[in-house]
């Protein structure tokens, strides 16, 4: 059986390097480090590596991952697709999520409420246009159907500002031309018929 023959801190000081006879055996952090009571010249049998080996992937992933989740509400599909990303392995799925939805880090509908206020902040659009947003970001209908009717959201305002920024872009065109182009416009950024023709029938 491999014995532990060196232990190294690693640059960060929060992993340390674990060598089995004279040779690198794995990489661990320091909280299943002490925890497993590791020390040198123990002596470990091949499933005991193979069971710190996975505690110590598993850490190591769940860090990369905390740091991915707090940076915003993160949405279910987007920590589906990071684990796709990073090519983590299937067996580990469950207990990450397990992780983070004690920590309530996945939330849809948090998700969705920071999606709306950041489009409504920084690039103005429809109620049409943020519900498909929000279904292409793995949103169930429900939850956006939720969030849109408790967001307060002036449409005819919204649409009247993007029409007076971009205003310079008709104002030499015939009358009919300029409002089929604004019109286009509008929709294109997800607003309803309706809005449009109140919109286009205060110009």
């Amino acid at each position: 059986m491999p014995i532990i023959t060196s232990i190294k801190p690693q640059k960060n000081r929060k992993r340390v390097n674990v060598y089995l006879d004279d040779k690198f055996g794995f990489g661990l952090d320091l909280e299943n480090f002490v925890t497993l009571g590791l020390r040198v010249e123990r002596e470990l049998s091949d499933k005991e590596v193979e069971e710190i080996v996975k505690k110590a992937e598993f850490q190591k992933t769940l860090d990369k991952l905390l740091r991915f989740a707090t940076l915003r509400p993160r949405s279910e599909k987007e920590i589906r697709d990071w684990l796709k990303r990073k090519k983590i392995y299937e067996s580990l799925h469950k207990e990450l999520f397990n992780r983070l939805n004690r920590l309530d880090l996945i939330d849809d509908e948090k998700f969705a409420q920071w999606w709306v206020e950041q489009r409504s902040s920084f690039r103005p659009r429809g109620k049409r246009a943020l519900e498909m947003e929000l279904r292409m970001k793995g949103i169930k209908k429900e939850v956006i159907g939720q969030v849109l009717a408790n967001t307060k959201l002036d449409e005819e305002k919204v649409a009247g500002e993007l029409l007076s920024k971009k205003s310079y872009q008709w104002r030499l065109l015939p009358k009919r031309e300029a409002r089929a182009k604004m019109g286009a416009f509008l929709a294109r950024k997800g607003f309803n018929w309706e809005i449009i023709e109140k919109v286009l029938g205060k110009r």
